[in-house]
């Protein structure tokens, strides 16, 4: 008698093919094209602006970006920092669990002779993935409609210095790395969530509520003891990439904190998939 024999298909393949599946979603298209437009809308407004002589209302790294193309990039991505890609994370992360479990096609693979851990993982790498893309496209776009609609070759520093090209995007590339892990440590606590729920909705509601308190409790100067376990706490260490020389202590600070929430937020739903039955 012959025995059956279940081989396992290569991770190559199945990241693969995981990655095809969230990009052929078309609510992950048109997000990830209305982020990229971002940046082009920004660049826009400003360029406008500043032909009628209005740049002197702006402060902060606005008023920088005016005739300093190369800040443009990191300008979008602090600004959408505060919700566009959160919303993006949660998004994502409520798509990999909780929405096939909402299409019943999640009991079919807790079902199938496949690695639990390894389930999560693909989902978690398909998450990752796009959420990386959404934000090289961003940085993308702002280095070009920065560069053509606000000009110069270099970038001036909030501390009055000039950087060369190479310098510049040294930063822009900085502030994608810093960007993308403090949305991954989001979308990994919406991971979390979506592995208890077969609702994507209740997800998307939960992470951006959890963006959404930690903000205030940030803004109430009596709960700075809570401030460290925060997850937006050291968003707006973004700003410290424009600085001559960078300043890397709140990022590194950030960075940490990032991590911490991704262990915790893949822990959980890792421990959730190992009795979840559908």
């Amino acid at each position: 008698m012959s025995t059956l024999v279940v081989r396992r298909a290569p991770i190559t393949r199945v990241l693969r093919s995981e990655l095809r599946m969230v990009l052929r979603r078309p609510r992950t298209l048109i997000g990830l094209g209305l982020l990229a437009l971002v940046p082009v809308l920004m660049g826009v407004g400003i360029a406008i602006a500043t032909a009628n002589g209005e740049e002197g209302g702006t402060e902060g790294l606005a008023a920088l970006v005016v005739g300093n193309g190369m800040l443009l990039p990191i300008f979008a991505l602090s600004i959408a920092m505060a919700m566009l890609l959160p919303l993006t994370g949660a998004m994502l992360a409520a798509d990999a669990l909780a929405g096939e479990s909402a299409h019943g096609t999640l009991r079919g693979m807790l079902m199938a002779p496949v690695g639990r851990g390894r389930l999560l993982a693909v989902k978690a790498f398909g998450v990752a993935s796009v959420t990386l893309l959404a934000v090289l496209l961003m940085a993308l776009t702002g280095i070009l409609s920065g560069v053509i609609l606000l000009g110069g070759d270099g970038m001036l520093t909030a501390s009055g210095t000039s950087l060369p090209f190479m310098d510049a995007l040294g930063r822009v590339l900085i502030t994608v790395l810093y960007v993308t892990l403090q949305v991954w440590a989001l979308a990994a606590v919406a991971l979390a969530v979506s592995a208890f729920t077969e609702h994507p909705l209740i997800v998307v509601v939960v992470t951006l509520g959890v963006v959404i308190v930690s903000g205030v409790l940030s803004a109430i100067p009596a709960l700075d003891g809570v401030d460290p376990v925060l997850v937006t706490t050291s968003w707006d260490a973004v700003s410290e990439v424009v600085r001559d020389p960078i300043e890397w202590g709140p990022l590194i600070e950030g960075s940490l904190r990032g991590l911490c929430y991704l262990v915790i937020g893949g822990s959980i739903a890792y421990s959730r998939m190992l009795t979840r039955d559908g």
